[in-house]
């Protein structure tokens, strides 16, 4: 097993697959590196393929203390990984908690990222959501603390934005489930503590994500309804970035429509590797439908 070791001592294991130009999978709050193997087969062909698992998710060390699991240490995990390999710039791929963790990325560490996917990111973003969604993060935290994995997971793994999953792809989702029972439950409840129920909205970041020039492609289902409007926000405020939408799909996007997803990705990595991905042209924020007054 290989780990990379951040600067409180915590042990973050990871893989990699293939050479070339580096691609970080981030993974999201129900997974873990398992969830990126449709991702992981696909691009180790042509780039250098690197997850790792967070903090709180073994085989990475499982750190006991809230104060060990924020935001920000999320992002400097992710540093951690990329200055252990030796790796100046990637393009960085998260979803949800992944998503949250690639664009906080990009906003504190752009001169490390090639581009950024930030994938079904939004959860509790909205105004008027924050508090409802601390309220269920707390809720979750001590449902994995007093009634364990095997009890919440099956309760996490049918949410609205998973049943999609469930219904496309049964041999799929059944696979998701068991990945997510098999985590810590430590680790899950400090993670939803300290990463989830802590993390700023994205409505707070505006001004940040006005300055954000790194290529972005902002990615989600739908069905994700917590993250549609979140990801229009990214796309409007973000000028260098776009916005995918996967037809009739939830939260999971990248296993319910892996090949939509390697395919959005693989062409969006090729046009940034070519130098052909440039900022938002002012001329189409002009409001009106033909420009005319």
């Amino acid at each position: 097993m290989a780990f990379a070791t951040a600067d409180d001592g915590v042990n973050l294991y990871y893989e990699e697959s293939g050479s070339g130009v580096p691609i970080l999978l981030i993974h999201e709050f129900a997974d873990d590196i398992r969830g990126w193997e449709p991702q992981i087969a696909h691009f180790g062909r042509w780039y250098r393929c690197i997850a790792y698992n967070a903090r709180g998710f073994p085989p990475s060390d499982v750190p006991g203390a809230v104060s060990d699991y924020s935001q920000m240490r999320a992002v400097s995990d992710a540093i951690t990984v990329l200055d252990h390999l030796g790796i100046e710039k990637a393009h960085i791929v998260g979803l949800s908690m992944g998503g949250f963790c690639a664009l906080h990325f990009g906003l504190n560490h752009p001169d490390r990222a090639l581009s950024l996917v930030v994938g079904g990111c939004g959860y509790g973003a909205e105004p008027g959501k924050k508090d409802q969604f601390r309220a269920e993060a707390l809720t979750t935290a001590k449902s994995f603390a007093e009634l364990g994995m095997d009890e919440t997971s099956k309760r996490y793994s049918v949410g609205p934005t998973r049943v999609q999953f469930q219904n496309k792809d049964p041999r799929g989702w059944e696979a998701f489930a068991a990945r997510l029972a098999s985590h810590d439950a430590t680790g899950c409840e400090l993670t939803m503590r300290g990463v989830q129920a802590e993390r700023p909205s994205l409505y707070d970041l505006v001004d940040d994500m006005t300055k954000l020039t790194v290529p972005t492609l902002i990615v989600s289902g739908d069905e994700d309804e917590p993250c549609l409007d979140p990801g229009l926000l990214m796309k409007r405020t973000i000028a260098s970035s776009a916005l995918v939408l996967y037809p009739r799909t939830g939260h999971a996007c990248n296993l319910e429509e892996p090949e939509l997803f390697n395919k959005s990705l693989h062409d969006f990595f090729t046009g940034v590797d070519q130098g052909r991905w440039g900022m938002r042209d002012p001329r189409s924020t002009i409001s009106g439908i033909t420009g005319m007054k």
